[in-house]
């Protein structure tokens, strides 16, 4: 785990924000923030080709899916 560090907290026009020291910088250009109690926690926005390489990386499926029926909608369901 990395060490704590203190930093400062300051005005950028509306917002309010901070510094992210060089030892806890996040991949990419965009995160994700959310409010848990009175902890504000930072993910890095996952990269898109992650979901990606993982469905690459499955075996194909040896089982067919089944069929479902899936007639039109009827008009008197659409009122």
């Amino acid at each position: 785990m990395l060490p704590e560090r203190h930093v400062s907290i300051f005005r950028n026009g509306s917002n309010q924000a901070i510094r992210i020291p060089r030892e806890f910088e996040l991949e990419g250009t965009e995160a994700i923030m959310r409010k848990d109690g009175n902890r504000l926690i930072i993910e890095p926005l996952p990269k898109p080709d992650r979901l990606l390489t993982l469905l690459q990386s499955w075996e194909p499926m040896d089982e067919d899916f089944p069929a479902i029926e899936d007639p039109p909608v009827s008009h008197e369901d659409i009122f």
